[in-house]
């Protein structure tokens, strides 16, 4: 079966590209020096995109949104967050083909740790699998592509944000995103805003909750 027959079908191709993808940079990453014999293989973002057909920025959204899916993981999600940004700005500007600065396109990742938080992240949204399929063609067109990468950059802004679980929710709808625009599904890609929209306003409202019963407090103590 070749790799253009893989990626079209459901999730389960688009994931197993990514597969294959970080196991081709796994075989042919440099050794280990002998100052780091033990330290595990690297390699650029950059490296995955040029290994990515016409839906790069299907499938490297779906690659940067899978560690952020994973609910008590730190830090990692807030560094995707950012070249996750990048790329639904392109989007938005009509970019066809992801392009990345020399900064992001040389920026190293641990192949192993990243090839374990797909693994693990599969199924967070393997149900996906088995329901993706064309569907709402408009929706996936170049022109709505523009609109998506702009509403996708508010649910991906509250990765950043710095509180427990944040990063989950939003990950999963930015995933599903992914995999509408990979299988030119436009019901998963309004799927996948209505969760971030969702979670944008709950993270907003509870915030703005909170900070009133903290205000109240701190006056009922004046």
């Amino acid at each position: 079966m070749t790799a253009n027959a893989e990626t079209t079908k459901p999730m389960r191709g688009a994931t197993r590209v990514l597969h294959d993808i970080l196991d081709d940079l796994n075989r042919i990453a440099p050794e280990p020096s002998a100052e780091e014999p033990t330290a595990a293989p690297t390699a650029a973002l950059g490296d995955v995109v040029d290994r990515l057909d016409e839906r790069a920025f299907g499938f490297l959204l779906l690659l940067l949104a899978l560690p952020c899916c994973l609910p008590f993981i730190y830090v990692l999600p807030q560094i995707v967050a950012l070249p996750m940004l990048f790329l639904a700005g392109q989007m938005a500007i009509g970019g066809r083909h992801p392009w990345l600065p020399k900064k992001l396109h040389d920026r190293r990742f641990a192949i192993p740790a990243f090839s374990n938080v797909l693994g693990r992240a599969e199924k967070y949204v393997g149900w996906i699998e088995r329901i993706a399929s064309p569907r709402l063609p408009p929706v996936t067109s170049h022109l709505a592509l523009r609109i998506i990468g702009g509403l996708m950059l508010i649910p991906i802004a509250s990765i950043l944000t710095p509180f427990p679980l944040t990063n989950t929710i939003p990950g999963i709808g930015v995933a599903i995103i992914a995999l509408g625009l990979i299988e030119r599904d436009g019901l998963l890609v309004i799927g996948g805003l209505l969760i971030g929209f969702i979670w944008v306003f709950l993270l907003i409202f509870v915030g703005a909750e909170t900070l009133s019963l903290v205000k109240a407090w701190l006056l009922s103590r004046g």
